[in-house]
């Protein structure tokens, strides 16, 4: 072989690129997404040289998508807030008039504030966070100022899929679970669009290619992780709960289920009273000491049906001791699921997927989940003391997100998945859907939420909790809310995450009584993160006739000029995630995987060079300021020095913080010891996580592994170790139903509108109804549902003011099918009118085939107000960006003479983002742009210009030359 040519002079000495005795590597976790992965942060003179995955690190495992590396442009962002403001005196609200204030004029107003408040009525402050990953602290704070007005995101992202899943498995999609990646060989996706769990969904779905898995996507549109399945079922908005059942149809009468795992970790045997108009029907019968009873074949009698020797039946009817007519609960589900209503035909009908498509589904995953079983050889032990050798697994699993969550009727969709995979035995086997500490957890949960409020005493226990009856309602004697957001009031009873997108509608309409002051964090409020965009934008500058606001005082907190920070009347402006001290505790949002308990940190990499405080900082010195006993000494003094300081030393229970790594006075405990001094540096030394991994006989059937159960007690995970029997026929819902039929012994509504919502959506068994507010549309007015989808590379409004990230996607259209657009005369890039029976815009379409045909689409959160976000005039966002917002409403169409109630999961509280229906025509002549606009919002004092800069460097840039040998010879070097 011949040899290579000499290298020219002139790429012989390189220039430097680096100057790696001026760099510093600092490990910390993401904030570009929910994903929270693991980064290192190279840093240089105070700049970003450049992000990259943490390879160690349990989530990410290294990988790190666009968003994530993009992280230096939201560093650098022109849109980030610079010192504390205050709306100019005289001046009206939203206007943009503000004049800067020092921090201590700030706090010391605020705390004079909320002192009256907290001295007089605390229920008086509102206090609501968006997508933080805090809400242990925001919680606690909340709690200790004793103000019940409190909840995150959860109301409008997806309560729905939590709360299906704390009361049916006692895990849920989402963070509480995830799919056995490595084991798994038939993978359903429901309703996810690409920007959840990103780089795990990444990481697990290149594992299932690799392995040979089929991944079947359900989602009425073919983009990202639908793009890449085996096979797409682009089904209509609202209907997955058909789906679902009906493949449980198909289970059921073919006998394609798992009656052992049935018999032994649900309450399927269990005996349910029926006596249809009476009181107590459909509740669990009991024994005296509230034991649900169960017929036992061979003994032939009454036993407890939690006794571990019990042979239950699993289909029976019989008469009780006193008389009353009982029946198992699988027979109940067997009456209601192989009636014809669920049957494939039906289903093909409300769905739009064949008949014959819907079956072979069914069989396909019956097939993986009985004649593909797989075992993992671990003894292990369950509850009740009996060893197995080994753990049997489903190799069947699923996952879901939004896209089943944003429905009105996305609690009992969510549970009709979760019935599926139970049938099946695929609950946290090898192979299946597998459950992540702290979870699973009892069903459901034993926190009540708060319900009664005092001058300067905290709550009795958290403002946000798991109703079993009616009786745990937050409402008065009356039965009206207690709540601002209406949560855990009739029309949403079982309210897990608030209704946060109800707020601001029901504090200006004194719903049910005024409030002086609310706190918004992190939420884009009046914008992108509202429904009804336009009237809640007006309804933040109403006034009473007095000239006051109908919501006296609006304090927000951001890190960025979003467009809520104009309507604020105080500004305290946030760090950025890679300027502060954070947690990811596991008391609120950890990063477990199902193998292990983990939790992280961020820590600040660059300091800042404006005039912020981590809201974490100022939470923790308000607490100090207002007296919270929590955060005080027995002499008034502060208890805590700062927010590490708080972290460190806070114990929620004895042994029990914030961060579950290090503990001990020496750091050698894990998940549970006394507060060690030096536990922020042992993070920091070990790249920001902590993981703990779960010894193997632990790590499957938690639910009734007795180790784990064990383990879950001691560490606070869980108040007992008693087993967690999973709820396919849920009691509480039942009760409530009864409370809707005047059938329940204790409160009952008045109202005969939400008697009928109690009656119709709270079935104890998983249902599929028609959304509510579809049921109130006209069909042939309103022919095409209207979703939103989240891309891959952007995360709500954060990330599409990004310099790189916009490169990518700067504008977002309104896409249609194709075969439909061209019917209508709708042209590809075309001008269109969509109208709701809500309001009207005007976007630009384009067409595509991958998407359902009763369906139109486009990307969230794209569209943004002139000014704000630190853009120039004319960027495309502003230009040509657009909300479908304007289109929807936070209360249902009218009805009648009934009030107005909100348009949201009856039992949940969710908002129904997606159960909009639209009609679209072609713009006129001359009809083209974005409709409706809005004002320009006026630049901030101090706030830096827009950048048209795209490209970003920490130093001068080298202009290299060299040859192609050079490059084959040398590498990069």
């Amino acid at each position: 072989m011949s040899s290579l040519p000499e290298i020219p002079v002139y790429a012989k000495d390189l220039p430097k690129f680096e100057d790696r005795d001026k760099q510093e590597q600092k490990y910390t976790t993401c904030y570009m997404c929910a994903c929270r992965c693991g980064i290192e942060v190279t840093v240089e003179d105070n700049n970003v040289r450049f992000i990259r995955g943490n390879r160690n690190h349990p989530i990410n495992k290294g990988v790190l998508c666009a968003k994530g590396n993009a992280g230096i442009m939201k560093q650098n962002s022109p849109a980030k807030l610079q010192q504390p403001l205050r709306r100019k005196p005289g001046t009206e609200r939203g206007a943009g008039e503000f004049e800067p204030i020092s921090w201590d004029e700030a706090l010391d107003t605020l705390t004079e504030r909320l002192r009256h408040i907290r001295e007089t009525d605390p229920t008086k402050l509102a206090f609501f966070t968006g997508r933080d990953q805090m809400q242990a602290l925001t919680g606690l704070w909340a709690t200790q100022f004793g103000t019940y007005n409190w909840a995150a995101h959860g109301g409008f992202c997806s309560v729905n899929m939590a709360a299906a899943g704390l009361y049916s498995i006692g895990h849920a999609f989402w963070e509480f679970g995830d799919p056995d990646w490595d084991r798994t060989k038939y993978f359903m996706l429901w309703g996810v669009a690409e920007d959840h769990a990103s780089n795990p969904i990444k990481i697990g779905l290149e594992k299932l290619k690799r392995n040979g898995a089929k991944f079947v996507a359900i989602n009425p549109v073919r983009t990202g992780y639908q793009a890449i399945a085996d096979e797409w079922v682009g089904i209509r908005p609202g209907t997955d709960a058909m789906l679902a059942l009906s493949m449980v149809h198909v289970l059921m009468d073919r006998g394609l289920i798992d009656q052992e795992f049935l018999v032994r970790y649900t309450n399927s045997p269990f005996l349910v009273v029926n006596t249809p108009g009476e009181k107590g029907d459909g509740l669990i019968l009991r024994d005296d000491d509230g034991n649900p009873l169960v017929w036992d074949l061979e003994k032939e009698a009454w036993v407890n049906g939690l006794d571990p020797e019990v042979k239950p039946a699993l289909v029976g009817e019989y008469t009780a001791p006193d008389g009353r007519p009982v029946k198992t609960v699988f027979r109940m589900m067997m009456e209601k699921y192989l009636d014809n209503r669920y049957s494939p035909e039906n289903a093909a009908r409300i769905c739009g997927i064949s008949a014959e498509d819907i079956e072979r589904l069914a069989l396909e995953i019956a097939h993986v989940a009985f004649r593909e079983t797989i075992t993992v050889d671990v003894e292990w032990t369950d509850w009740a003391g009996r060893k197995h050798d080994r753990f049997i697994g489903r190799p069947v699993s699923m996952h879901a997100m939004r896209g089943i969550s944003a429905h009105s009727n996305g609690f009992q969709a969510a549970r009709a998945i979760h019935l599926l995979q139970t049938i099946l035995g695929t609950i946290d086997c090898p192979g299946g859907f597998r459950a992540k500490p702290p979870y699973p957890k009892h069903i459901p949960p034993g926190i009540k939420p708060a319900k009664s409020a005092a001058p300067n005493t905290p709550l009795s226990g958290p403002p946000l909790g798991f109703p079993t009856a009616p009786e745990d309602l937050a409402i008065d004697d009356d039965g009206n809310p207690l709540r601002i957001d209406h949560a855990y009031s009739w029309e949403a009873p079982v309210s897990a995450h608030g209704l946060m997108h109800m707020v601001v509608t029901n504090a200006v309409n004194e719903d049910p009584y005024p409030i002086d002051t609310l706190i918004f964090f992190m939420a884009n409020m009046s914008w992108n993160s509202t429904m009804n965009t336009r009237d809640v934008m007006d309804m933040l500058r109403e006034k009473r006739a007095d000239g006051e606001y109908k919501i006296p005082h609006l304090v927000v907190s951001d890190a960025f000029h979003s467009e809520m920070v104009n309507f604020a009347d105080l500004v305290l402006p946030d760090t950025t995630y890679l300027e502060r001290f954070d947690t990811i505790s596991m008391l609120d949002r950890p990063i477990s995987e199902p193998d292990s308990a983990a939790d992280s940190i961020r820590q600040p990499v660059i300091e800042p060079d404006r005039d912020v405080r981590p809201w974490q900082e100022v939470l923790v010195d308000l607490a100090g300021r207002l007296g919270f006993p929590a955060f005080t000494n027995e002499d008034g003094s502060r208890k805590f020095q700062d927010y590490k300081d708080f972290i460190i030393n806070f114990e929620k229970s004895p042994g029990i913080g914030f961060l579950a790594g290090w503990r001990g006075e020496n750091g050698d405990k894990d998940l549970k010891g006394e507060p060690n001094p030096n536990q922020w540096d042992r993070y920091i030394e070990n790249g920001a996580f902590y993981e703990y991994h779960l010894p193997e006989n632990t790590r499957f059937y938690k639910f009734a592994n007795k180790d784990y159960l064990e383990l879950s007690k001691e560490s606070g995970w869980n108040g007992s170790s008693e087993p967690i029997v999973m709820e396919l026929y849920s009691e509480p819902l039942q009760k409530f139903r009864l409370a809707g039929q005047g059938l329940y012994d204790g409160p009952q509504p008045d109202d005969p509108a939400i008697r009928e919502r109690l009656v119709n959506y709270f079935d104890p068994l998983p249902d599929h109804y028609v959304p509510l507010e579809e049921q109130r549309i006209d069909d042939d007015a309103y022919p095409f549902h209207a979703i939103n989808q989240r891309p891959m590379m952007m995360y709500h409004s954060w990330d599409s003011q990004n310099a790189w990230l916009r490169q990518i996607l700067a504008q977002n259209f309104l896409y249609m099918n194709r075969r439909v657009g061209e019917r209508l005369g709708i042209e590809d890039e075309s001008w269109a009118w969509v109208e709701s029976h809500n309001g009207k815009i005007r976007v630009q379409v384009k067409l595509m085939e991958g998407v359902n045909e009763n369906t139109v689409w486009t990307w969230n959160a794209i569209g943004k107000q002139k000014g704000a976000w630190g853009l120039s005039e004319d960027a495309n966002e502003s230009q040509k960006g657009f909300l479908m917002n304007h289109l929807i409403s936070e209360l249902l169409p009218p009805k009648g003479d009934e009030k107005r109630i909100t348009n949201s999961d009856p039992v949940t509280g969710q908002a129904a983002w997606y159960d909009l229906k639209v009609r679209i025509y072609p713009a006129g002549p001359g009809e083209e742009g974005i409709w409706p606009e809005f004002d320009r919002v006026k630049p901030l004092p101090g706030q830096k210009p827009a950048s048209d800069t795209l490209r970003y460097h920490t130093h001068e840039a080298v202009n290299l030359r060299r040859s192609m040998t050079d490059v084959i010879s040398r590498g990069e070097k």
